[in-house]
């Protein structure tokens, strides 16, 4: 009864420690991406006032546009997924979360070196609330993702064993709730931002 009591004392430490490792990494490739738009010559910056510009005059409202937005969130979900399978995946799965954070970094700080103060609406419009909650669906299954992991790695090296039935079953509940949560999050990527953004701009 103790040993178990301390076992899972122990799993509820690593859980933390890796939430927490997670999300100061989050933060730093957020900030990263901030940041990154200092770093480009004039004619990148250029360049990407010109895609933004095109994107906004040629934004639409279709069910074409709801099924690509749908099938790339989902197929980069479903990766870490499987991912999170092996052991080796582990390095893969931390580049393509700490890659979505520097993107919405870069994305907000790319909207205001191109439109100014302008922007500000727009970037509302373009990344709240379905980006964000986009990025909690990834750390959600990034983080379920590693633990996944982590628990093959001490059974095949440490030969500690796991319930592997019963840890399966509840990574792929995880997996359905993120394909559930994501697909609102599309169509409201896909409708919802797209009208908006040809009622305001």
């Amino acid at each position: 009864m103790k040993r178990r009591i301390f076992i899972n004392k122990s799993n509820n430490s690593r859980q933390k420690f890796l939430y927490l490792v997670l999300i100061g990494l989050a933060f730093l490739a957020f900030i990263f991406g901030i940041l990154f738009i200092f770093m480009i010559n004039k004619e990148s910056l250029n360049l990407i006032k010109e895609t933004l510009t095109n994107y906004i005059d040629n934004v639409g409202v279709s069910l074409s546009i709801f099924f690509k937005n749908l099938f790339n969130n989902y197929l980069y979900i479903i990766i870490i997924w499987i991912l999170g399978i092996s052991i080796i995946g582990i390095p893969i799965i931390i580049l393509m979360f700490l890659f979505k954070y520097f993107l919405f970094g870069f994305s907000l700080s790319s909207i205001f070196s191109s439109f100014g103060f302008k922007g500000a609406l727009l970037s509302v419009i373009e990344l709240f609330p379905h980006k964000v909650l986009y990025l909690i669906v990834l750390l959600l299954i990034t983080f379920y993702a590693l633990s996944f992991s982590f628990k093959i790695f001490r059974n095949f090296f440490l030969k500690r064993p796991i319930n592997f039935r019963e840890s399966m079953n509840r990574y792929l509940k995880i997996l359905l709730i993120c394909l559930v949560t994501t697909l609102f999050i599309s169509l409201y990527e896909s409708f919802v931002v797209g009208y908006l953004i040809n009622f305001f701009y």
